[in-house]
């Protein structure tokens, strides 16, 4: 898009919408048309808008490709590709109904369930895939926590000589007269 390239109609209404916004992204690129609009270059606009000149460059495309839209929607996010979210709310039910049984009663050599063990569980039993940290998060939509086990095998109270019948310190006599 160079300069004076939006019409009076679309000049009018992305000004408004710099006026009254409600999301920042549109915001930013409504300012950024109006900008380009009056002249100023791609770099000025960029440094202005902290943003990189291929990001004002598709922004520009974006707005162009999308006119069958409403104007938020031109100005706005598009559909972005990639894999959507799908573990969500997906696991949530699939972990909750198996979390009270013990995991060795369905074949894992474990006695209690860990999330590296429940996201194996989800995968065999459902075909789904899902990572370690989603079963994590599920666990905590279901307010499910777990402490992991401490272990104080060496740990001896202070007092454990009084109590097997031991001498204590400081009883006068040392060892050996």
């Amino acid at each position: 898009m160079s300069p004076g390239i939006l019409t009076e109609r679309e000049r009018t209404m992305v000004a408004a919408v710099a006026m009254h916004p409600g999301d920042t992204t549109v915001l930013r690129r409504a300012q950024a048309l109006l900008w380009r609009d009056e002249g100023e270059s791609i770099a000025e606009v960029g440094e202005r808008l902290g943003v990189s000149r291929r990001t004002i460059c598709g922004w520009q495309a974006h707005f162009r490709e999308r006119q069958a839209l409403a104007l938020t929607a031109r100005l706005g996010e598009g559909h972005r590709s990639g894999r959507p979210r799908t573990a969500a709310g997906i696991i949530d039910p699939l972990l909750e109904s198996v979390l009270d049984q013990d995991p060795r009663e369905l074949g894992y050599r474990s006695t209690v369930w860990t999330a590296p063990l429940l996201r194996q569980y989800v995968e065999a039993a459902h075909d789904l895939r899902v990572s370690r940290q989603s079963v994590s998060l599920a666990l905590g939509r279901l307010r499910i926590r777990w402490k992991r086990p401490r272990h104080h095998l060496a740990l001896r109270a202070p007092t454990w000589r009084q109590a097997k019948g031991g001498l204590t310190t400081g009883s006068g006599g040392e060892h050996g007269q």
